[in-house]
């Protein structure tokens, strides 16, 4: 069971293959994406090439790394967004003016949904449309919807697990908590993998701020730390253990008396986009193996 979870887990990495073949319709040559989750997306189309400017945030694929920044999602910098010379602007909605600055200045954008499972296909069904790409968008759907299933029905065999997820907290301790509550990609992906949201609540904020007090009272089988993950994948990496023996000393919390305690070291859990396979495949995992060992 385990080893079906890890290879679904791995699907999303082989989509970016089965997405590179050239494109046979004319689109927009030169891109501007405004977010990690737009760029992947970009790149899974197999679009890459055309990617002339990315956000600050963007890491993935590696390509991503060498490519002009233009500010961040929340704050995109139009002057150098106009620099690039772009055909298209890919932005979220947000407390931003760029889609009318761009308009000003002659230059197309498209804003796309970002924050549930949902607005993942939205999005790709959208820049795939825009792009001239509407096939290779569906296909991307449906491969990242037929995956998800064979996870969600395979979790459904197990019990349910109590999950907490965290996404905020200030470094280095376990204060300042910020969590994951209804209405968001993780929360999907939670039920998804076979778990239930401890904060999945009606009148509770997306991302509810809660104290160890909290913590212990809603006593998870499971807790996800996506709060101190550092800039680059060495930091994740780095960061982890440290993590996760912060959490190992609350010794009130199942969660730490089981050892499923798991510091996120993927990017995949917190940009919502075609990589979701593998955020909601290792989830999986993750909760199939609580209390074990």
């Amino acid at each position: 069971m385990v080893a079906r979870l890890v290879k679904a887990a791995l699907v999303a990495v082989a989509l970016w293959s089965v997405c590179s073949l050239p494109l046979t319709a004319a689109g927009p040559a030169r891109i501007v994406s405004t977010s990690p989750s737009i760029t992947e997306t970009l790149f899974a189309l197999g679009l890459g090439d055309r990617v002339v400017g990315v956000s600050s945030y963007c890491r993935y694929p590696a390509a991503a790394l060498r490519l002009p920044k233009v500010g961040s999602f929340m704050r995109p910098e139009t002057e150098l967004i106009a620099r690039l010379r772009p055909d298209l602007v890919i932005v979220h909605a947000g407390p931003h003016a760029v889609p009318q600055q761009l308009a000003a200045l002659g230059i197309a954008s498209l804003t796309v949904d970002r924050g549930t499972l949902t607005d993942v296909y939205s999005s790709i069904r959208a820049i795939g449309k825009a792009i001239a790409a509407d096939d290779r968008a569906a296909r991307l759907v449906e491969e990242l919807e037929g995956q998800l299933a064979a996870i969600r029905a395979d979790a459904a065999t197990r019990p349910v697990r109590k999950v907490l997820v965290i996404v905020g907290r200030q470094p280095g301790t376990l204060a300042d908590l910020v969590a994951v509550g209804r209405g968001s990609y993780l929360n999907d992906l939670v039920r998804m993998a076979g778990g239930r949201n401890v904060l999945d609540g009606t009148g509770l904020p997306e991302y509810p701020r809660i104290s160890m007090e909290t913590v212990i009272r809603l006593d998870p089988d499971v807790i996800v730390d996506a709060g101190d993950m550092g800039e680059t994948e060495e930091e994740h990496r780095r960061r982890q253990p440290a993590t996760e023996r912060l959490w190992r000393q609350q010794v009130h919390v199942r969660a730490a008396q089981t050892n499923s305690i798991h510091a996120v070291t993927s990017d995949a859990f917190v940009v919502p986009g075609p990589r979701v396979v593998e955020a909601a495949g290792t989830l999986a995992q993750w909760l199939a193996t609580a209390g074990v060992g």
